[in-house]
């Protein structure tokens, strides 16, 4: 159906023609007197003219609308060019003159049309503006949800799959069953989205009908029209639908035992959650979000500048260095915000100091591990507990917390990821080993403990961190630096470069380098993202003593613990 003049949206591309005759001119200017379009130099004209050099001429689109002619019924040689406001009816002045409407309040109805088309413009404009907009980000974030829930469910297939390859035959019959009810629970979850997809679908056509009735009311074809256009509750706009994320299942791997091949293959859960309601931004504050936006995207696109102008430096410089008092070695660091950091030893001494080496607190922890603690992203300090099995919060403002319990497996290493706070801990359990993925909340969302033929990855995971595209990087004390990849499945593992290697403190920079002490050579190692060796980044040469801690600031300056001293060195690699 093709649009009125009127109806035609205010920046929809059309070409609006002069209105005067003969003249074809593109149409810039408005007389509402005349209710005429006009050209430019047809205005010119019309202001010049004795007869019409008073009349309102105005830009086009600010133009008043043009109250359609109506000749009253009962009186009909006069126009309904009146509201009587206790009736709320149209009538023409004759009519205002009778009885029924003696004493009542009258309207020029020409300036109520012109308050009612101003009205449909601003609820359009909030449609356009906010509305639609707003719902197509609701659209964005369940297609981005959908494409989550396959790459978790697609995780989920390959844990199970790792653990029936491990249990060869005992498992076949088990396999299909666990994928049947992953596909099932695959199907509820796609099925919530896409109707939820296509409520929101659904709500959009109803925007978009809601605005042909409102450019509707702009050009109404009779005064029945235009009275129901002036009812206020016709111009109501229903809210947006309210739709809740997807709580995906969590997979829990199963114990090996032959008499229950059912949980040796592990529970697939879709946990006791309630839906999280998708947020819809305030409309008053689209305006401060988008500035937010523009100002998060410089940032991103400084910190991308900062990675294409840095590169390894031809040598290593000694910055500074300083000891830490309240230790007796420096076993791990842990760099927190406004340059302070935490520093462990052996004995469970944490203390907090800032960049000149103060004291600022202690901590005695019963932990006798090593990369045990580390800071989020909102300034908390984490450290684990492996004799309680409990990890232990402590919030700015010192409230301690017991944030998760890992039940029979002891926490060894932790790590709070800076790309979206999840928390990693490496644990161990008997002869078994492996890592845990916790959301910042500390709700369990992945288990990584075998590659694809279902042989373990881990045997003491004693110190962990993440690397720039995602990776787990973990040192574990059985000889090897073990890489996986953020679905968790493995990468590489690097093992050293001479007969012997036993992998401490280990951190990556904003490159994706990944620098890691070894024990048996007292030096730090450098490799690429990909586990390439690069070099010996330092070595006992320049002075380190037995390094196992390390760590990498925002300036990008490495931090070096050693072993029998409590003194920490700054040393600057990249420039």
């Amino acid at each position: 159906m093709a649009l009125s003049e009127s109806q035609i949206p205010p920046d929809a591309q059309h070409y609006l023609v002069c209105g005067t005759e003969d003249c074809k001119k593109n149409c810039q200017f408005y007389c509402n007197d005349c209710h005429h379009r006009m050209c430019e130099q047809c205005r010119d004209k019309h202001q010049k003219n004795r007869k019409t050099m008073n009349h309102e001429l105005v830009p086009y689109k600010q133009r008043k609308r043009q109250l359609p002619m109506q000749k009253c019924k009962i009186h009909p040689t006069k126009d309904i060019d009146l509201l009587c406001e206790e009736c709320q009816i149209p009538l023409c002045s004759k009519c205002a003159t009778t009885k029924e409407h003696r004493g009542h309040v009258f309207t020029d109805l020409e300036m109520v049309f012109t308050e009612k088309c101003s009205s449909c413009n601003a609820e359009i404009t909030k449609i356009r503006s906010y509305f639609e907009p707003t719902s197509q980000d609701l659209k964005q974030e369940i297609a981005r949800d959908v494409t989550e829930i396959k790459k978790i469910m697609e995780g989920i297939r390959k844990s199970v799959k790792a653990e029936s390859e491990a249990l060869k035959n005992l498992v076949d019959t088990v396999t299909s069953d666990k994928m049947e009810q992953v596909d099932k629970i695959e199907h509820s979850l796609l099925q919530t989205l896409n109707s939820q997809n296509q409520e929101i679908d659904d709500y959009i056509n109803y925007l978009n009908d809601l605005v042909r009735t409102f450019y509707g009311y702009l050009s109404p074809s009779n005064i029945e029209q235009l009275t129901f256009a002036l009812k206020s509750e016709n111009l109501i706009i229903r809210p947006i639908p309210e739709t809740s994320k997807p709580v995906p299942p969590i997979f829990t791997a199963g114990q090996y035992s032959k008499e229950d091949v059912a949980k040796l293959l592990g529970r697939i859960l879709v946990p006791n959650i309630k839906p999280e309601n998708r947020k819809i931004k305030p409309m008053e504050t689209v305006s401060i979000q988008l500035k937010l936006t523009r100002k998060q995207r410089k940032q991103d696109r400084e910190k991308s500048d900062v990675k294409q102008t840095l590169s390894l430096s031809s040598s290593v410089t000694k910055v500074r260095e300083y000891k830490v008092p309240g230790v007796g070695s420096v076993f791990h660091i842990s760099l927190g915000k406004s340059g302070r950091l935490w520093v462990s030893d052996w004995n469970g001494n944490l203390v907090q100091t800032d960049l000149q080496g103060n004291q600022l607190q202690k901590i005695q922890t019963s932990s006798r591990s090593e990369g045990y603690h580390t800071v989020t992203q909102d300034g908390d300090l984490i450290y684990t507990n492996q004799y309680n099995t409990v990890i232990i919060r402590i919030t700015s403002d010192n409230t301690i917390t017991k944030f998760i319990k890992t039940g029979d497996w002891e926490p060894l290493s932790i790590h709070s990821f800076h790309i979206n706070g999840d928390i990693l801990v490496g644990m161990r359990k008997d002869k078994k080993a492996k890592v845990t993925r916790y959301n910042k909340t500390g709700t369990e969302i992945q288990n990584i403990q075998r590659n694809n033929k279902g042989q373990g990855l881990y045997k003491l995971p004693h110190y962990i961190t993440e690397n720039i595209n995602g990776d787990i990087c973990v040192s574990d004390y059985d000889k090897a630096v073990v890489v996986v990849d953020k679905s968790g499945q493995h990468r590489f593992s690097y093992t050293g470069q001479g007969s012997r290697f036993i992998p401490y403190g280990i951190c990556t920079d904003v490159l994706g380098h990944i620098l890691v002490c070894d024990d048996i050579s007292e030096t730090v190692h450098l490799l690429n993202q990909d586990g390439q060796f690069l070099s010996l980044l330092l070595t006992p040469q320049q002075g380190v003593d037995y390094p196992l801690s390390v760590c990498v600031d925002d300036e990008n300056n490495l931090w070096v613990g050693q072993c029998n001293t409590n003194t920490v060195t700054v040393y600057k690699y990249l420039q």
